[in-house]
């Protein structure tokens, strides 16, 4: 392999940069050059009239010619007045455009560099340059500086362009000592730096494997990847001994060692029963344990009322069937109550009664998504909430201004799809209950298990602690959908009804993966709006897996350019005006804005349109289902994708007028009953499933559920014994 050559020279034009991967191609005047050498590859930003160091070596393209392959950059400020004046104008600095940029260089010579790092307010001097303005261009000039190290610091290890930006807006100047000290900081920190991307960092600085700082970072990671991976609140610890082992490539014994400095640092739980030794991260064992604490004291707390059911049905003029008026016995009777059913059931009829039953109460209804909570409020007619919104989002512990020591304002609280809840979100909800609250928590125990973990409303079922009725009589559109029809025929391991004329339900076939992904998008471009009398918007694709040709991914590309093409000469970023896309990430932070009312917090599963793409502020501006408008800079557009085709477990919570879904041969793990069952449900008015029959028979037959691991039951029933 030929050796690693060296380019020095001012860079004269950046022909094309990608922000989200760093890919650049940029043309350089080599020192003592006449002619431009082009040069390509995965770099920090860099500005014209900068000078450059790169390493690499040459190659030779086919399309294009000579090219030097950079594998890494040094930046250096420019030498020549010619290049100083290029370099100010560039736009790096903000408040120095060409004209500027020209007076300073004109005044100051070749002390202007000087001038800027050590003496900026002389920068008065120059007519039209106040003290203030030449604050702010120091400032910025400063940050530019700083912003290149750490970006050529950080690139130089691998982490993209995007991801170097946003560590340095989190740590600042201090970011590459920070970093120098313990990588794996970046775990915690920045959201989308696993284990693996510091390590290798750690690695090339020579960190030994077995430090124990290493070693505590595996363990913390791979509690974390099996919470948020796999929804466990807990791993067996011979279980996680031998995964971190396999991982860090380390003796079981010095990853033990590291288990027992995580327990001390209070950043894990080792937990001991009569069949197993549980390992948990902090966060998640004090969670488990608060909620199910927390739902006994309520449980204990609110007295009977005296509330007359049936009156409440005459008031309302509304008939309730035997189980539907089991339940609202059970709420008046019981502090908490779970109601769960399938579609169709009457759910939503049950919570007009309770809101009528309650009514000389303070009652509040939530759901965990936006989506979610709107069709509760069109249902009921009462505005519910998000529970990131019941619970004010601030900067209060863990976010939330409600807690314990500021609880809600309400007498009962009645939550829709729980089956969607978490344990960090129930304990969250749990703590900002105030004393004598009612709650009634309703949902699809049939349903996925929530994205993060736990899976608190089956464990609340299990326990056997908390009155639990069960709806099973179809009431809604029984006679004329199949959509319910077979929702309840696949959740009770029968196959779904196919194909019926003039129904609601379909089967397209389709032989493999290339077919259903072609089939999918003349579906949802053509045929279906044609049906259905609706635009392509209100149509969404499900599937099972993100990866394959009928994956979530490649469907996204696909839908993409069918729906919303980019136009010609358009620059090739991911998103643009009219793209259908959702949150993949919690962001506490992000501020929106919806009318005369603004908030903080864009959350995992919320979807919507780009309103708009500004190239010059590098920004999007989201407008979300809620009506919420949230804008993003390019750097943080990788909380965002694609969402003309998502995954069945992000689909939770959200109703629309038709899904269609490929349904194809695929791990027995992933194709089970009941994500088919949670995919039909999701829709309003028309279901097409795409793919052959007998895959369909596979998923119903599947009756395979991922168990979670949990305690929460068994804390649940200690805690009321």
């Amino acid at each position: 392999m030929p050796s690693e050559e060296v380019l020095t020279g001012t860079l004269e034009n950046v022909v094309y940069y990608n922000e989200e991967t760093g890919f650049t191609v940029l043309e350089i005047a080599l020192d003592e050059e006449d002619e431009l050498v082009s040069a390509v590859g995965v770099l920090p930003p860099v500005s014209p009239g900068e000078r450059v160091k790169l390493f690499g070596r040459f190659v030779q393209h086919r399309e294009y010619g000579q090219q030097f392959r950079a594998e890494r950059l040094e930046t250096m400020l420019p030498t020549d007045l010619r290049g100083v004046k290029r370099y100010l104008a560039s736009g790096l600095i903000k408040g120095i455009g060409e004209a500027t940029a020209s007076r300073i260089v004109n005044h100051f010579g070749d002390e202007t560099l000087n001038i800027l790092r050590y003496n900026p307010l002389r920068l008065a001097e120059i007519p039209g340059i106040g003290e203030k303005k030449a604050e702010g261009i120091a400032e910025s000039f400063m940050e530019a500086r700083g912003t290149q190290e750490v970006m050529v610091f950080l690139t130089g290890y691998g982490i993209s362009a995007n991801f170097a930006m946003k560590i340095y807006k989190l740590y600042g100047a201090n970011a590459i000592a920070k970093i120098r000290q313990n990588p794996y900081c970046l775990m915690e920190d920045v959201a989308g730096i696993g284990f693996k991307s510091a390590d290798k960092i750690a690695r090339e600085m020579g960190i030994e494997k077995n430090a124990p700082f290493r070693l505590m970072a595996g363990l913390a990671y791979i509690l974390d990847e099996s919470a948020f991976g796999m929804g466990h609140c807990y791993l067996e610890k011979r279980f996680i001994l031998e995964s971190a082992s396999n991982l860090l490539e380390a003796p079981i014994e010095s990853v033990e060692a590291a288990l027992q400095s995580l327990t001390l640092s209070r950043k894990a739980v080792v937990e001991k029963t009569a069949e197993e030794e549980r390992v948990y991260s902090i966060d998640l064992w004090n969670a488990e344990n608060r909620t199910a604490n927390l739902l006994a004291e309520l449980m204990e707390a609110s007295p009977k009322l005296d509330l007359d059911g049936a009156k409440v049905e005459e008031e309302l003029d509304i008939t309730l069937g035997e189980g539907q008026h089991r339940a609202l016995e059970m709420a008046l009777e019981n502090p908490v109550v779970v109601v769960t059913g399938g579609p169709g059931t009457g759910k939503t009829t049950l919570i007009r009664a309770l809101i009528g039953a309650f009514s000389d109460y303070e009652v509040a209804l939530a759901a965990p998504t936006g989506r979610a909570a709107k069709r509760m409020s069109e249902a009921t007619g009462i505005e519910a909430q998000t529970l990131h919104r019941l619970l004010e989002y601030g900067q209060g512990e863990m976010g939330f201004i409600r807690n314990e020591s500021n609880p809600l304002e309400m007498d009962v609280l009645i939550v829709d799809e729980v089956s969607m809840m978490d344990i960090l979100l129930t304990e969250a909800l749990l703590r900002a209950l105030p004393a004598g609250c009612r709650l009634v928590l309703v949902g699809d125990a049939d349903q996925l298990p929530p994205v993060g973990p736990g899976n608190f409303l089956r464990d609340v079922i299990a326990s056997g602690a908390v009155p639990v009725v069960r709806l099973t009589e179809i009431y809604r559109q029984a006679d004329e959908s199949l959509i319910v029809v077979n929702a309840h025929r696949i959740n009770g391991g029968e196959m779904p009804i196919l194909n019926r004329r003039d129904s609601d339900f379909f089967l397209v076939g389709a032989p493999d993966g290339v077919s259903a992904a072609k089939t999918v998008v003349d579906l949802v471009k053509r045929r279906l709006p044609k049906y259905l009398g609706c635009g392509p918007e209100e149509i969404q694709v499900l599937a099972p897996m993100r990866k394959g040709e009928a994956g979530v991914t490649h469907l996204n590309l696909l839908l993409q350019k069918a729906l919303n093409p980019a136009a010609a000469g358009e620059r090739p970023f991911v998103y643009r005006a009219g793209d259908k896309v959702m949150q993949i990430k919690n962001n506490y932070q992000l501020r929106w804005t919806r009318d005369f009312e603004e908030g903080l917090g864009i959350f995992n599963g919320d979807m919507g349109f780009v309103e708009e793409d500004d190239e010059r502020e590098r920004s999007l501006v989201v407008r979300f289902d809620d009506g919420r408008e949230a804008e993003y800079g390019y750097e943080n557009a990788d909380e965002l994708e694609l969402a003309y085709a998502v995954s069945v477990h992000k689909s939770q919570g959200s109703e629309f007028a038709a899904v269609v879904m490929p349904v194809l041969a695929g791990p027995p793990r992933l194709y089970t009953r009941n994500l088919l069952y949670t995919a039909i449900t999701r829709a309003k008015r028309l279901v097409v499933l795409v793919g052959k029959e007998r895959d369909i028979y596979r998923m119903v037959d599947n009756a395979e559920v991922q168990q979670r691991n949990s305690a929460l039951a068994e804390r649940l029933i200690r805690a009321l014994d």
